[in-house]
């Protein structure tokens, strides 16, 4: 790699740390997503293909889950830091802008 540059790479570019995080990640989910649908099979279905059901739904689910995340450790943003814009929001945020009321609505 590059020596002589002599600095670190910013936390935002470190895609190394970000890989990491998202095989871990992804590693737990699953297995604690695949045991759980095994501990809930285990109490709710006789058959084995239900339980292996159970245990397949549960690995998705927890999948599912660590993609997720995971598209939000790589693009930078998370779902808790951008609120969802509402009309009544994008009114208030209009009206700030406008310094009021439009015209006809007074």
């Amino acid at each position: 790699m590059a020596e002589g540059s002599g600095g670190l790479v910013p936390p935002r570019y470190d895609l190394d740390a970000k890989w990491d995080a998202c095989v871990d990640l992804s590693l737990h989910r699953f297995a604690y997503s695949a045991l759980a649908g095994a501990f809930g099979g285990l109490l709710l279905f006789r058959t084995p293909a239900s339980r292996w059901a159970s245990v397949a739904f549960g690995a998705g689910v927890g999948l599912g889950s660590a993609y997720i995340e995971c598209s939000y450790i790589f693009k930078g943003s998370s779902p808790k830091q951008s609120p969802i814009e509402t009309p009544a929001v994008r009114a208030a945020s209009f009206q700030e802008e406008e310094g009021g009321l439009p015209t006809s609505c007074r």
